[in-house]
């Protein structure tokens, strides 16, 4: 084994103790000091230094099947992390070496290499391998793509538009042709900042009147592509401003995580008979085949700053559960990364 000399010798880490009903409660979670784990054969030590957190940990912390298995708990929780590598068991990654995983939650982390994929800090900030150039930015590039089947002069319409998958979608639509891009956002500020920064043709503030007139409004016109990330009265004024064709992207449901009752559904469905419509849902993992081109293409658009990302950075490991409510309440421009 190769290591560096004075390994730490204590951990702390996030666990989940007791399942949320409805909107997760501090009580629900504990942070909990622990024994900094000893790699073993083929396996690596690696210190976080930038934590993910995300909107679809939430139903991880249901015990509900789904496509995720739910946390254990009293365990730590999982999610995207990137960190450097304090000692090594395993072939190709050395001390040193800077590696994307999906041990979040925790300071300290030991895992088989091959679940590490190794980042270059060089060619860019390693916040941005959970993000822009992570997990975040394939899913705007697949669902927009592949999903949603973007074509040029297509008019789109993106909901959760400031947050880091939406404003990828808007961006990556503009670059790819599309004719029109519209977001919705939760605040003026936001809004402001789809429009001009990420060169949004248009932008409203859903807390300012009904979605559907404001949409209607934005796209006189209609609309030929919704990437949902929120459901609800969005997705419902999506379908009445579908143009024949038109297609829908379904990433995620932010509106509805911690409703304890059924949300209740569209009420226009019938919709979709007339403008043949399509709704399909998606996951990132079905689409790991675009990586290659994902990076081929996103990654000199980073660089030339065409692709513009913003960050939500919150400091230290004990203020990793408030960030992730921050999250659920949209207090994010952009990707909320944790830095330890």
């Amino acid at each position: 084994m190769t290591d560096s000399p004075a390994l730490p010798t204590v951990n702390r880490e996030w666990h989940l103790v007791s399942r949320p009903v409805g909107w997760p409660k501090p009580e629900d979670f504990a942070l909990v000091e622990a024994e900094v784990p000893t790699p073993g054969e083929g396996q690596v030590l690696v210190r976080n230094l930038f934590v993910s957190v995300d909107p679809y940990m939430r139903g991880r912390m249901s015990a509900a099947k789904s496509y995720a298995d739910p946390y254990e708990l009293g365990k730590p929780m999982l999610g995207g992390a990137v960190g450097e590598v304090l000692a090594s068991n395993a072939e190709g990654i050395a001390v040193g070496d800077h590696v994307l995983h999906f041990f979040g939650w925790r300071e300290y982390a030991a895992l088989d290499a091959k679940n590490a994929v190794k980042v270059d800090p060089e060619a860019a900030p390693l916040s941005t391998y959970l993000g822009v150039l992570g997990m975040t930015g394939l899913t705007a590039y697949a669902g927009l793509l592949r999903v949603a089947a973007l074509k040029e002069g297509d008019t789109v319409f993106v909901s959760g538009a400031a947050g880091a998958v939406g404003s990828q979608v808007g961006q990556i639509a503009k670059l790819k042709g599309a004719a029109r891009v519209i977001g919705s956002a939760g605040s003026d500020e936001k809004v402001k900042l789809l429009v001009d920064e990420y060169g949004f043709d248009a932008a409203f503030n859903y807390k300012d009147g009904p979605v559907s007139e404001q949409l209607r409004a934005a796209a006189p016109d209609g609309i030929d592509v919704y990437f949902d990330n929120v459901g609800g009265d969005h997705l419902e004024a999506a379908i009445g401003s579908l143009n024949l064709g038109g297609r829908v992207a379904v990433c995620g449901m932010i509106s509805v995580y911690n409703n304890t009752e059924p949300a209740p559904g569209p009420k226009n469905l019938a919709r979709l008979i007339q403008t043949r419509g399509r709704i399909e849902g998606f996951l990132v993992g079905d689409h790991y085949d675009l990586q290659p081109q994902f990076v081929q293409d996103v990654g000199p658009w980073v660089r030339s700053g065409e692709l513009k990302y913003r960050e939500t950075v919150v400091e230290g490991i004990e203020n990793n559960l408030e960030a992730f409510l921050g999250v659920l309440r949209g207090d994010n421009t952009g990707k909320m990364i944790v830095k330890l």
